[in-house]
């Protein structure tokens, strides 16, 4: 692959595929995933969101402080007998940890891997590539590679695959083929504010590919202002089929991993099974 080759796996799996790097989640790895699992403690890459009441009817969120769920509560009767409440999600807002589907962005009119995207996506919903992949959950061999371990990443720092090599020689960890990757940058307080932001190279993508890793989640993914192509959003979701988890919070799980002195863990995301859409929100676990 030359310097400047984008790398991609359109046809690798099949033209109707739709799990994309999942694929790469076999059995093997699923058991190799269960033997993580040690005392059983679980930690939560979730960002808590606190609801909106809806007052006037439902509105777009306008800025990115706005709470991505809106809840409306249901008037059951006097006494009440019961409480029941309606929401209505913002999938892909910067406040909700969200896992996003391979048709949610497409590459020069195109989603993975290789479909037009104006017959993937219509106004009745996704055909191909959508949740539906997500249907029987994520589970497999989660590893952090904490690169804010000294501190937050610089804004003006665009991480490649050398820092990814030097991340596991620090954590003494290896990512291996299938195995989800979590990245923390130390960003989780003050990310997408409008400021300039640190990410992912597509040299770093590269790495990703040639290690195999099946899914990525991070407090950040892409740098902002955005570089050309974006990394994650622009090459691993739609050329390489990768599902990627925005805005997760990894603080704490930074913090286990120190006290217990391991990088690895099995990694859980089960997705409300909604099909259709181009995101989902979603609460990983990590469990060791």
């Amino acid at each position: 692959m030359s310097e400047h080759e984008l790398p991609s796996n359109w046809g690798r799996w099949g033209a109707d595929d739709e799990r994309g790097t999942l694929n790469l989640i076999t059995d093997e790895v699923r058991e190799r995933a269960g033997r993580e699992v040690r005392t059983g403690r679980s930690v939560s890459l979730a960002v808590p969101i606190r609801p909106a009441p809806v007052l006037s009817g439902p509105f777009p969120p306008r800025t990115a402080e706005e709470s991505p769920v809106q809840q409306l509560m249901l008037y059951t009767g006097s006494p009440a007998f019961a409480h029941a409440d309606v929401m209505t999600v913002t999938n892909h807002h910067t406040l909700s940890t969200h896992l996003d589907a391979l048709a949610h962005i497409p590459q020069d009119g195109q989603v993975y891997p290789g479909r037009p995207a104006n017959e993937s996506v219509t106004m009745g919903g996704v055909v191909h590539g959508s949740t539906a992949a997500f249907a029987e959950g994520i589970v497999t061999r989660g590893v952090l590679l904490d690169l804010g371990a000294d501190g937050p990443v610089p804004a003006d720092r665009v991480i490649t695959g050398q820092d990814l090599d030097a991340a596991e020689e620090r954590c003494e960890v290896h990512v291996e083929p299938g195995d989800a990757l979590v990245a923390r940058f130390g960003w989780v307080r003050t990310r997408y504010r409008g400021n300039p932001m640190p990410g992912m190279s597509v040299d770093a993508v590269r790495w990703m590919h040639d290690r195999g890793v099946s899914l990525y989640a991070g407090d950040l993914s892409d740098a902002y202002p955005p570089s050309q192509p974006f990394a994650m959003h622009g090459v691993a979701l739609p050329r390489l089929g990768m599902p990627l988890i925005d805005a997760v919070d990894a603080d704490e799980l930074a913090a286990v991993c120190a006290e217990l002195g391991r990088y690895s863990f099995l990694f859980v995301a089960a997705p409300p099974r909604i099909l259709g859409l181009t995101g989902v929100p979603v609460n990983p676990l990590a469990i060791f």
